[in-house]
């Protein structure tokens, strides 16, 4: 029972922590602030402004419930076990009481543990969803197969975390594979989860295209922004060119016998999106939309509060030296992060969408 009290303890600590580090004291004051604030008689002159105060409230009151909620399951728990602690423990019925606390405090510790995870998503977008899109770079085919590789441990991690996936584009390859491909990820800090990826990719392995098998360096760029709720870039039709044109799949195949895909120019910018995975012109133009919308206000964000590295890490060429994870899939497999040193050789594992190591390890890494 001494070890299960030092155990519970322990959470106590790990808990107060958590709790200044978050400010949860400083976030109660704010809520009271907030909800003052929205008693006043014109507190809906401004329906807007309005709509937004009410959410934070919302949001700071699920958050400051959460900890308060966890913060007295701990106490009561400690109570319980320091007391059960003080009795005879050669009673039959104090044993399995004692089982019981220690499940209690296994139950407790992986939700905590969970929230404590949680935590480490701070910055102003983690709980928005991401568009993700992934480009081929140098490499070639490989290049390209790499790009569909990649695809797929993120279409299952989305699928582990829950995450709804919408596909907005995919421009496949002539021989295997894709250039590249457009998602949009929806779910509760999809952004957080994923913001980790932002980069060059590089992977290394025997090339299947290769006759010889000979050893293949490819490289994918990933970029990752946030899907913001309300746009602040307002689209005039002046400002776009549309094009359409018929879908094609592998090889370069026609899989649509209309002019269903479209292609989107803004011509401010020079921006291009494009797609062409509905069967409808009408919903490829939606997803076309809102992929530029998105695009756009990542544009805004970067310039106006100087936040590239925050959210796309920069322009960066998905070549030889700009990695920030490598793969190697021979020899002695392993998988790397370049920026918080984190490594594994369950390469399986990961390529099937296992991520939660690297995303943590880049979280810590960034409150450093």
């Amino acid at each position: 029972m001494e070890v299960l009290l030092k155990k519970i303890e322990d959470l106590r600590q790990r808990f107060l922590q958590i709790k200044a580090l978050l400010d949860i004291d400083g976030k109660q004051v704010k809520e009271r602030e907030l909800r003052l604030k929205m008693s006043a008689p014109d507190f809906w002159s401004d329906q807007t402004q309005a709509v937004k105060v009410s959410k934070e409230v919302e949001e700071l009151a699920d958050e400051i419930n959460t900890w308060e909620k966890i913060g007295l399951e701990i106490r009561e728990l400690e109570e319980m076990i320091a007391l059960t602690s003080r009795e005879d423990n050669s009673d039959l019925s104090l044993t399995d009481l004692s089982q019981d606390l220690e499940n209690k405090y296994l139950e407790l510790e992986k939700e905590f543990s969970r929230l404590e995870f949680l935590s480490l998503f701070s910055g102003e977008f983690d709980r928005l969803n991401a568009i993700l899109s992934i480009h081929a770079g140098t490499g070639g085919v490989d290049a390209q197969d790499w790009t569909q590789m990649l695809e797929r441990m993120y279409l299952r991690f989305s699928e582990r975390e829950k995450f709804k996936v919408e596909i907005l584009d995919r421009n496949y390859g002539t021989e295997a594979g894709l250039k590249s491909v457009d998602l949009r990820i929806v779910g509760a800090y999809a952004y957080g989860y994923l913001k980790s990826e932002n980069g060059v990719h590089r992977l290394l392995r025997n090339s299947p295209f290769n006759a010889d098998g000979l050893r293949q360096t490819s490289f994918a760029l990933v970029e990752v922004i946030p899907e913001l709720s309300e746009s602040e870039v307002e689209l005039k039709e002046d400002d776009l060119r549309l094009d359409v044109f018929r879908s094609s799949g592998p090889g370069g195949q026609s899989v649509n016998t209309t002019d269903s895909a479209v292609r989107i120019t803004h011509l401010p910018t020079g921006l291009v999106v494009s797609c062409q995975t509905e069967r409808s012109q009408h919903q490829n133009r939606e997803n076309a939309l809102k992929l530029l919308k998105a695009k756009l206000n990542q544009r805004l964000l970067t310039k106006r509060e100087e936040q590239e590295k925050v959210l796309k890490g920069g322009v960066k060429k998905a070549e030889w030296g700009k990695q920030i994870i490598s793969y190697f899939l021979y020899g002695n497999k392993l998988i790397k992060d370049h920026r918080s040193n984190e490594e594994t050789t369950d390469v399986e594992a990961v390529l099937d969408g296992d991520l939660e190591l690297f995303i943590e390890a880049y979280l810590k890494y960034l409150k450093q």
